[in-house]
Parts: structure tokens; sequence; C-alpha cells
């Protein structure tokens, strides 16, 4: 395991102000004889920390934002800027819970029309006061990593400005029942990003002048950056939930404009918790507005042709799962989700006794360690809680806490191989040179 360095909550600032000269000797050493190693942090929605309801000023038995902070302040810590590994971070959406209004004009204008939906109307009705609020802790979180490292954010949908149930997709009256309704749930939709652009948009004080932010399109709802690490340059693209044919064009002039790098893709919405590329039945894009790209048409159209992509993040899907295929060139994509938005055991822990029970995500996050130091290139991927400071394997009742609602009939151990596993990179020296090759 990578050494990390673990500042007690509250001392992050401190930490960084101090610089190398706290540093133990261990950790200097690694710093300067083990630069093939480094890691990649991946944030999964974080809509119900920031949630302006889980706070105590809404009467909630704690902030459930200081989970979310936390994660911000780990990050920082052990970002390669403060003696730690971490040269990349990456959020993969979602990061506030509310809508600031309900249909827009632009999807009014296209004949479609809301509806009234129970499960919409009593858990997402869209807040302006509220998303107003959770868009200010979102800022309050990234800005701990701003001037740290290079990071890049994809827009959830959850990040859109409006959100309704489209009347064309009628609820079942009984969704467990629903008969012959495809869409149980009705079909949810979402529309405008001025609200994430407002905070992550190109023009944003986080990527402005950045030289490792290389574009954007769509207001910065898709970016691509670049950073290096483990001797090598990487790509990272962006993209927003189910782009239409005009970003997967644009994602594509990013590709051409620096090819042969190792390239990662992030989008919110692509593999399911059965490691299938589908969409949940009540969150499906291009169901409702068939010019989206579904997860299938993003890997037809954009992923498998591409040579130099070899890694997609996705979140969403309460869970996880992964995949490898390989694209048209005959190299390995690996896919993976990772979600833990539906982790309640923090509530349990904090407030048993709490008339409303609520799932907060328990501080769980991916940290993706690249080794470069032997022939066959590893990457280890590993899942850590800044709430418990463990490791998912470190935990023994780690799988009895979470398995049955994401895995059901999973095995313990086969659970946890799904949150603690090595993949060889076997074919990537064969498919990058490193930074020193190139010109």
């Amino acid at each position: 395991m990578t050494l990390r360095l673990q500042p007690a909550k509250g001392l992050v600032s401190a930490f960084a102000l101090a610089g190398l000269a706290l540093l133990p000797a261990c950790a200097q050493a690694q710093m300067g004889g083990q630069s093939e190693r480094f890691s990649i942090a991946v944030i999964p929605d974080t809509q119900n920390y920031v949630d302006y309801t889980h706070q105590t000023e809404e009467g909630f038995p704690f902030n459930a934002r200081t989970l979310f902070l936390d994660q911000m302040d780990y990050i920082a810590a052990n970002a390669q800027s403060n003696g730690g590994d971490i040269a990349f971070a990456i959020s993969l959406g979602d990061v506030w819970q509310h809508a600031s209004q309900g249909i827009d004009e632009a999807h009014l204008a296209m004949g479609q029309s809301a509806i009234a939906n129970p499960l919409l109307d009593a858990h997402l009705a869209p807040s302006p006061e509220g998303v107003a609020r959770e868009m200010a802790t979102a800022h309050e979180g990234y800005s701990r990593l701003d001037g740290v490292m290079p990071f890049a954010v994809v827009p959830g949908n959850h990040d859109y400005d409006g959100n309704w149930s489209d009347s064309r997709f009628p609820p079942a009256e009984d969704y467990m029942n629903p008969g012959d309704n495809a869409f149980p749930f009705g079909q949810l939709h979402y529309g405008g990003l001025q609200n994430f652009a407002s905070v992550f948009g190109e023009d944003s004080d986080f990527f402005r002048d950045q030289d490792w932010y290389l574009g954007a399109y769509n207001d910065g709802a898709n970016s691509a950056t670049v950073f290096e690490a483990g001797g090598y340059r990487f790509l990272h693209i962006g993209l927003e939930m189910a782009p239409e044919d005009d970003v997967l064009v644009w994602a594509q002039s990013m590709v051409d404009a620096y090819p042969g790098l190792p390239t990662i893709v992030s989008i919110h919405d692509h593999l399911n918790t059965s490691g299938e590329r589908q969409a949940i039945s009540a969150v499906d894009f291009d169901a409702v507005h068939p010019e989206h790209n579904n997860a299938e048409e993003v890997w037809r159209k954009f992923l498998r042709p591409n040579a130099q992509i070899f890694l997609v993040l996705s979140g969403h899907q309460h869970g996880q799962s992964r995949r490898v295929d390989d694209n048209q060139a005959g190299f390995a994509v690996h896919q993976m989700l990772s979600d833990y938005q539906d982790r309640a055991q923090v509530m349990k822990d904090i407030a048993p006794d709490y008339s409303a029970p609520a799932a907060i995500g328990d501080g769980w996050m991916r940290l993706m360690t690249f080794d470069f130091s032997s022939d066959i290139p590893v990457l280890t991927v590993e899942t850590y809680s800044t709430h418990y400071e463990a490791m998912a394997d470190e935990l023994d009742t780690y799988a009895s806490w979470y398995r049955d609602n994401e895995q059901p009939g999973m095995s313990d151990e086969a659970f946890i191989a799904e949150e603690m596993f090595e993949i060889d990179l076997s074919d990537f020296r064969e498919r990058f040179a490193p930074l020193a090759e190139q010109n």
C-alpha cells in the first residue's frame, strides 16, 4: 500500500503550510525515490453530504457537509505538492442535491411538459435556496484543492438547473407492482447547466488560466485536462451525462489534439452495478430525448474507436462494478463504477434514534495507485473512508454494513474484492510512450 500522510482533522492547513520540514524522513524519501508511483483520488457522488437538509441548521443531527470537507482535506493533504502521492483528483458528478427550477424554457420549446411525481416531489423538488447553499459548500470543498493539484469535475443529473417528471412517462400507481409500465418511477429529466458552470465552468476561478486545463465545451460541462505523473503525461476528458453528438465531436477533437497520451474518461453514468452499460429506469436521458447518447452509444461512437483511452470512470448507480472490453485496436479499456451515496452507517452510529434515517455516504471514495516501477505496470484500486480512516478491507464489519444493499448474494470475500483489487496494465507500455521519449 502506498504511504499516505493522514493529518488529524482540522490540522490540514497547518500541515500544508509547514511544508517538507515536518514530513517524516520516510515520506521525504518516498517523494524523491518513488516517482514511478502516484495516485488519483476518485470522488463519487457527494450530493447527500452537501444537501442543505442534511445540516444542523435544518434540524439534522449533524452536519453531513463535514464528511465532504474531510474528503477534500484528505486529498489536499496527501497531494504530491504536500508530500503525498495524489497527483490528480476526479469528481464523478452529483456534486450537490437540488435543482433550482422545474422544467426549463428550452425543453418547453421542444414540446415537453412536466407532471406531478410523488417520488420527485417528496425528495427532490427544486429549491433555489437549497442549491445556492449547496453550491457554496461545493465551492468551499474544491477550493481546498485549488492551487494544490490539477482536478476535474463532471456534472451529474443532480447538478442540472432544472428537474421534472416527463409527462410522457407517468409513474406506476404502485412501483412495486408496475404491470406493463417500463418506467415505474416515471422518467425524470433535467435541463440547463448554468449553476454548474458558475462553480466549475471554464471561466471559474478554479480553471481560468490554468495551464493544465486544456479546453471545455458547453461552458465547462465537458472539459479536458492534462497532468504529469509516474513518468507519463496523461489526458483526462470529462463528459456531461449522456452527451449528444456535438459533445462527442468536441471530445474527439481533444483526443486528436493530444495523440498518444494515455487517456482517462470520466462520465457520471456509464456502468450499472452488474457491470452493464445501462441506465436506470427512472433517469434515462436517451429515452426522454433520443438525441442523447446512452452509455452503449458513447462506447460505440467515442470510447471504443480511440486506442489511447484506457480507463473509464463513472458514478450515479449505487454500488460498484467493473468490466474490461477491447477497443477497436485490440487494447484493454478498463471501466469502473463507484458510488457510495446510499451508505448510512454513519447515520446509525451518530443518531440511531433519529426519526428519519438518511443515507449520507460514510466518507468512502476511491484511491487508484499506479506503479510503473516494474515491466508490467500495476493499477491498485482501494476504497477508503475519511470518516472511518480505514480501507474497506481493514473493517471487519464492511461487508455486513453494505453488501446486502449493493451486491446481494455476494460473499464477503467477493464483495471486498470489488473494492480492493489490482489490475495488470499489461499493454500499457506497448500503447504509450513515457514523457522522456515524447517530442
